[in-house]
């Protein structure tokens, strides 16, 4: 039966933390199905490493709190994720460091060393029927999804789905981006990796969100609550609900519709806890005015008019912009070049993956909206 529920906390004290999460859990479906020596990964969302106070990583007391309630159980539990850059132990300790995550092996689990992958097949997958994934989540007895609430430039949302394509090795994320340009099918791609880990359990870090230029570089936002469930789908509904995103502003939402995974509204019935008072009216999202369906229903020759004039696309800020060129390395189409030490795009090649923007470590890369859009909508 699938079962979630919202609770209020209003910081990331261990002990607040610690009883939220208690509360929430024991609503949510609990922890009975934990046994003693069951390997239980937490795949988590460190992106490529940043002080927790950013909201850009999960926070490692949220982390540290479902450890100790594991480990009391007597599972052994590794903590990790795939971020980006290459999948290598280096990497691995510096985002770890960068993260505060020694606050996992003080709360007695271990951090993630395995970069072995492994490649699977799921027949069953409507877009993704051949994946490379990171061994360590394959190889446990259970995943477990501890995500970040924040917006994202290319998905709306990043939160219990767009958290697993960190089970994607950190250097492949680029060619999955290219494999999958058209933003449904990179939607469908994410649920067809959920549906092959089917973690037992999901949580999300909404305790400080992001708004704005997410997912690394916006605004953190209080929102004061933990999420939890087994359901990504229904508790992606109401974490786009809470932050003021419509079902079809979120292309993964419009992906498990599609499957019969979601309903088109929350199950508020099947909610424990009232959503209510965390709800934001005015939560900073990402504009892009472009429907999952956009150019469905208009003649071909205007669809291509349509996206030049509509279509928000990655923008580089002169003022912040310092010259790195890492835009232009982790850009999947290869549409980035560097002339005078500022990113110029090609706006041919650019697939709208929002990369560039996503690693930019100024934050100098945003979301550009065309000025007929900006005069449309100019929310």
């Amino acid at each position: 039966m699938k079962r979630m529920g919202i609770t209020a906390c209003g910081s990331y004290d261990d002990a607040e933390v610690i009883r939220s999460l208690e509360r929430l859990l024991a609503a949510a479906g609990g922890l009975e199905w934990v046994e003693p020596g069951m390997r239980i990964a937490v795949k988590t969302n460190l992106l490529s490493g940043s002080a927790p106070d950013r909201a850009v990583v999960t926070h490692p007391a949220v982390l540290a709190a479902l450890c100790r309630m594991l480990t009391a159980r007597g599972a052994i539990v590794t903590v990790g994720d795939s971020p980006g850059g290459p999948f290598t132990e280096g990497n691995l300790r510096r985002v770890y460091r960068l993260s505060g995550m020694e606050q996992v092996e003080r709360a007695g689990a271990r951090l993630n060393m395995d970069v072995g992958q492994r490649d699977a097949s799921f027949s069953v997958g409507k877009v993704l029927r051949q994946l490379t994934c990171t061994s360590w989540l394959t190889d446990a007895d259970a995943v477990i999804s501890c995500c970040k609430l924040k917006t994202h430039a290319m998905m709306g949302m990043s939160a219990n789905v767009k958290n697993l394509f960190g089970a994607i090795p950190g250097t492949m994320k680029p060619e999955y981006h290219f494999r999958f340009p058209d933003h449904r099918d990179f939607a469908d791609m994410l649920v067809d990796i959920n549906e092959y880990l089917r973690p037992r359990l999901y949580i999300t870090d909404a305790v400080v969100g992001m708004e704005g230029n997410g997912p690394a570089s916006g605004t953190p936002r209080e929102i004061g609550a933990l999420l939890a469930g087994t359901d990504p789908y229904g508790l992606d509904l109401l974490c786009a609900h809470i932050i003021g995103l419509a079902p079809g502003q979120v292309p993964t939402i419009v992906a498990a519709m599609e499957r019969g995974l979601c309903g088109k509204e929350p199950d508020w019935p099947e909610i424990s806890g009232d959503p209510k008072p965390f709800v934001m009216k005015d939560f900073q999202n990402i504009r892009q005015l472009r429907g999952i369906e956009f150019g469905d229903h208009m003649p071909g020759w205007l669809v291509p008019i349509g996206r030049l004039a509509l279509q928000a696309r990655p923008k580089a800020s002169r003022k912040t912009c310092i010259g790195c060129a890492k835009c232009g390395k982790v850009c999947p189409a290869g549409a980035i070049a560097m002339v005078h030490k500022y990113p110029v795009i090609d706006t041919e090649k650019c697939i709208r993956c929002f990369c560039c923007q996503e690693f930019c470590p100024e934050g100098a890369m945003k979301v550009h909206r065309p000025l007929i859009a900006r005069i449309m909508n100019p929310r």
